[in-house]
């Protein structure tokens, strides 16, 4: 089989919903990343500020990776969305990426957004990588 499932049990679950937080294409080696949140188990944000959301959010997507079989520094692309106009968390939200992410440096695009997975989201992330 090409396509592995990947729903870590440190995240929610994901198939009432009808997703998986990651999907191995094992042909390829590239793993796909669901947008990842502040979302504890019961589908509760544990912050209600972007920067707060933001290391929160870092946090889930490496725990995806780590049982996708991938890890930070095999990132490729990164989408965030920020609810809001993104140029007004620029500066709060650059040093904690940059920290995270440290010598990576995968492809990133910000996108500011009206509306997330829930009213007090305030961040997501979505990603590709390689698997190790």
């Amino acid at each position: 089989m090409r396509k592995q499932l990947v729903n870590p049990p440190q995240r929610y679950d994901g198939k009432p919903h009808g997703l998986s937080h990651a999907v191995n294409d094992t042909a390829s080696g590239v793993v796909y990343i669901s947008g990842q949140v502040d979302w504890d188990m019961n589908f509760q944000v544990s912050s209600h500020t972007v920067e707060g959301q933001l290391k929160n959010v870092l946090n889930n997507l490496t725990i995806v990776l780590d049982a996708a079989g991938s890890s930070v520094e095999n990132l490729l692309n990164l989408r965030i969305y920020i609810r809001g106009e993104l140029g007004e968390f620029f500066d709060d939200i650059a040093p904690i990426l940059a920290q995270f992410l440290a010598d990576s440096r995968p492809a990133i695009t910000g996108i500011g957004v009206a509306s997330l997975a829930s009213p007090e989201t305030l961040v997501e992330i979505e990603a590709i990588a390689a698997l190790k």
